[in-house]
């Protein structure tokens, strides 16, 4: 199991966190990957998650949707460096904070966390956070629940015949109209 930060300044890893938007019925992305249904919503752990965040770790199809729609991790109001997980890296990236890794998954968590300096790394997207869990390797799960039904979309985690992934809740607050969840995954020993 990693470690978490050492705020006293010790050589221990930050956490791996899993930090998503979720309907309540399960969908991280609405029908053709819409996102609309999150306007509006904001919580109080913003401020936490992004103070304690080194580095990104993405997947290339939720990069380029962000891409295309002009968005940034967080409004951009966090900075810092980005890895994108594909199998086909492109030659070079216009953003100098954007690093395409085309490594096994392992190998791209330890090159994130290395890069995060300490600090956590926040997985992005389904197929990243899928894989993660997988190996794994996500020590917590953070997810706003917003109160709406899509019925269509990308579900948080998808993988039918999988074994149930054990979790300990940490923490559960309200932000508004948002439930957060606060989850440790429970890894065997």
């Amino acid at each position: 199991m990693r470690e978490a930060h050492d705020p006293d300044g010790g050589n221990a890893r930050g956490k791996v966190l899993w930090h998503v938007t979720m309907s309540l019925d399960g969908f991280i992305a609405g029908r053709d990957d819409s996102m609309d249904w999150m306007t509006g919503y904001a919580t109080s752990l913003a401020d936490e998650v992004i103070r304690t965040t080194g580095a990104v770790l993405a997947g290339r199809r939720g990069y380029e949707l962000g891409r295309q729609r002009g968005s940034k991790p967080y409004g951009g109001v966090w900075t810092g460096p980005q890895f994108v997980l594909t199998h086909d890296p492109p030659g070079s990236s216009s953003d100098p904070t954007v690093t395409f890794l085309s490594e096994p998954i392992r190998a791209a968590v330890d090159t994130a966390l290395a890069a995060a300096d300490g600090k956590n790394i926040v997985l992005f997207g389904a197929s990243i956070g899928r894989q993660c869990i997988e190996s794994e390797l996500v020590d917590e799960l953070l997810i706003h629940l917003v109160p709406v039904l899509l019925g269509d979309g990308l579900r948080l985690f998808d993988k039918p015949g999988s074994e149930p992934v054990p979790l300990e809740r940490l923490s559960l607050g309200q932000s508004g109209q948002l439930t957060d969840l606060r989850f440790r995954v429970l890894k065997e020993q």
